[in-house]
């Protein structure tokens, strides 16, 4: 098997026939954003209860934590979250906002050595490494997102976009020499980002352990789908 996981078929370059993904979506309110603070005082304080938030969300989800748990959490008065936040859900989605953002900077090019599956096992781990504070945020989003239809509106938008992603990933993969040719990837990855959306608002009830385990097959499911494992290749 080849050394570098994305070695090409061919002489073609790396990325070319693979499009480019634009930025995420920005998320925005009907409510005007407060004016974002200056003083360290205050970004300390906005910090507080954003981490406040992404750690009660992650307890007991979006309805069932209130704006007053959130200011005792952070240990502020109870006035304080009107200083930076309107409501409740302009709140979870300064906090997707970021998520987001986080997200855009991950750099989506699986690497390894002559162990594929083995590459897309770390390469997941690593990926979703970055969202582990936000796990959080994202349990009390797929609940909000279910009984808000304006949420619902940017979940599809954010979906859109990570399903993108994912196509963009898999059609990097199947420029390996011992990828499979006979794959529906546009399918392939919309099934698997829903996964990975649904893996994410469950994760802050798993153990490490468990969370772990839920990567560890995922990645062989992407395994098997997508390439043709050393003895199936030299039986054809």
């Amino acid at each position: 098997m080849d050394a570098d996981l994305l070695c090409r078929r061919g002489r073609r370059g790396l990325g070319q026939g693979v499009n480019p993904v634009s930025g995420p979506p920005v998320l925005k309110t009907r409510e005007p954003w407060r004016n974002p603070p200056r003083q360290a005082r205050s970004l300390a304080r906005r910090k507080q209860l954003l981490q406040a938030g992404r750690l009660l969300f992650a307890e007991k989800g979006f309805e069932a934590t209130s704006i007053a748990d959130i200011t005792a959490k952070a240990g502020t008065a109870a006035g304080a979250f009107y200083i930076y936040f309107r409501s409740k859900q302009q709140f979870l989605i300064a906090l997707m906002n970021e998520l987001l953002e986080r997200l855009s900077g991950v750099v989506l090019r699986p690497e390894g050595g002559s162990d594929v599956r083995q590459g897309l096992h770390r390469f997941l781990a690593a990926v979703f490494r970055v969202d582990r504070d936000y796990f959080g945020a994202v349990r009390a989003w797929q609940e909000a997102s279910l009984t808000h239809p304006r949420l619902g509106k940017m979940q599809d938008a954010i979906q859109d976009w990570t399903h993108a992603r994912v196509l963009r990933v898999f059609q990097l993969l199947q420029t390996h020499s011992n990828a499979r040719i006979d794959c529906d990837l546009h399918a392939f990855a919309r099934m698997m980002d829903r996964h990975f959306w649904s893996l994410l608002a469950r994760a802050s009830r798993l153990s490490r352990k468990e969370f772990d385990r839920e990567i560890g097959t995922a990645a062989d499911v992407i395994y098997h789908y997508l390439f043709c494992d050393p003895q199936e290749k030299s039986r054809s």
